[in-house]
């Protein structure tokens, strides 16, 4: 590798070193900022900075972070959900060809293991009182260390499996640089015996947690005041739609296989510590803030965010699932597309005809209903849809920076047919403000 070459990987080792770290911290900082020690949230802009400092010296707060119970309440839920993998009704998929040749088969019951975890925390809560089900919302710092210490051994565990004879690695992930490759992965496909285990974090352990977390937060508030009846529409709305998003996207499993984190991205410390600990604890943040800031929406505000939230859901769904039947050959006498030298085919109708990413936007336009139901008093549950944001235009932009070597020429004559990035008709001005595409 040339000096220029060894220099820019080891920034970009250092730039995975600082988010590693970092990642980490901001779950924290978070959820501690989004808390009833920070003044319920309502004011926290001039006192978060003095309420972290104060955090990061107070030895106790640190001590108060590990809770053996909590670690082993998670590592029991992992152990749940590969249990279920293994002894519930499925059925084997194939996924994309692979580029080593042949294709990987990949276990499909991930909304079975849903239904039977409601039905037991279900019939615990009609048993026991929802005060028996608030111990994640009163746990939820230690629960953020127990994902992040299952997330580093994941990471580490997958790294080093990745060094075994015939494993197929990641295009970008085999760099050499240690910091680098565990942090986005060499392995593309790490598995255990027949278990999938990128696919199984994607949509098991963690958001599946997402719903068990938010059904905690609306127990957390039917304890407060005095039954389920009287919780807040403002909490149901979050927790209702959440909790759909979620049985969709496991309903929806086969669809999975054909997204840029299974085909191409490799499963290290980002996709660990993203499916385990970012989802499930940073994405229920909503829910947290409205146990105890109690919003009273009325019904007039209600249907109009509900109706957003079912936009971003429509979007979102009917995009991902034009895009994955037409990789199937399914109904695609509707579509126009066009073919490239290579033989592969790029959707130019529909609505992937609209734009690159519609189903981004879609994931963006639901990001903005879960969060306009805590209000405007507290930056932090803004930040969930400015994250989401962020998170989708990135990843639009490595595709778009990825998509030459898969489509050569032909990708710039497919940008003069669909121009538009993520938002239809606004994202290219924008984005042509730095770029000619």
């Amino acid at each position: 590798m040339s000096s220029q070459g060894s220099k820019i990987l080891r920034a970009i080792s250092y730039g995975a070193l600082v988010i590693s770290l970092g990642v980490p911290f901001a779950a924290y900082a978070l959820n501690l900022g989004c808390s009833e020690r920070a003044s319920n949230c309502a004011q926290p802009h001039a006192d978060l900075p003095v309420l972290l400092l104060a955090a990061i010296l107070d030895s106790q707060w640190w001590k108060s972070l590990w809770d053996t119970q909590v670690v082993l309440t998670y590592a029991g839920w992992y152990a749940f959900c590969v249990l279920a993998w293994a002894v519930l009704p499925s059925e084997w998929m194939e996924g994309l060809p692979l580029r080593s040749g042949g294709t990987k088969k990949y276990k499909i019951n991930a909304f079975s293991t849903l239904l039977l975890t409601l039905s037991i925390v279900l019939a615990w809560i009609l048993r026991f009182g929802p005060d028996s089900f608030t111990y994640i919302y009163e746990k939820f710092p230690q629960f953020i260390t127990a994902a992040l210490h299952n997330s580093v051994a994941q990471a580490g565990f997958v790294y080093a499996q990745s060094f075994r004879n015939g494993e197929l690695l990641a295009l970008g992930g085999h760099s050499g640089n240690f910091v680098y490759d565990v942090y986005i992965g060499r392995s593309l496909n790490p598995s255990w015996g027949s278990l999938d285990i990128k696919q199984f974090n994607e949509l098991r352990p963690g958001l599946i947690l997402w719903v068990l977390i938010d059904i905690s937060m609306v127990c957390e508030q039917a304890v407060r005041r005095g039954g389920f009846w009287n919780v807040t529409e403002s909490l149901w709305l979050v927790a209702c739609s959440q909790i759909w998003y979620v049985a969709d996207c496991l309903y929806n499993e086969p669809a999975i296989l054909t997204t840029m984190d299974i085909t191409t991205d490799g499963f290290g410390f980002v996709l660990s510590v993203g499916d385990l600990l970012w989802v499930p604890l940073f994405y229920t943040l909503q829910a947290r803030y409205l146990v105890f800031n109690q919003v009273e929406l009325g019904p007039p505000a209600t249907a109009v965010i509900m109706g957003l939230n079912v936009l971003g859901y429509y979007i979102f769904r009917a995009a991902n699932a034009e895009k994955n039947d037409f990789k199937k050959g399914i109904n695609t006498r509707n579509l126009q597309y066009m073919t490239t030298e290579g033989g592969r085919k790029l959707i130019t109708s529909g609505w992937w005809g609209r734009s690159r990413h519609p189903n981004y936007l879609g994931d963006i336009i639901m990001a903005i209903a879960w969060c306009l139901p805590t209000g405007f008093n507290t930056i932090f549950t803004s930040f969930y849809p400015i994250f989401f944001a962020v998170l989708w235009i990135h990843r639009q932009m490595r595709d778009d920076d990825n998509s030459p070597k898969k489509y050569g020429k032909d990708w710039e004559k497919y940008k003069k047919i669909v121009p538009w990035r993520i938002v239809p008709y606004i994202y290219r001005v924008l984005a042509n403000n730095n770029s000619n595409t």
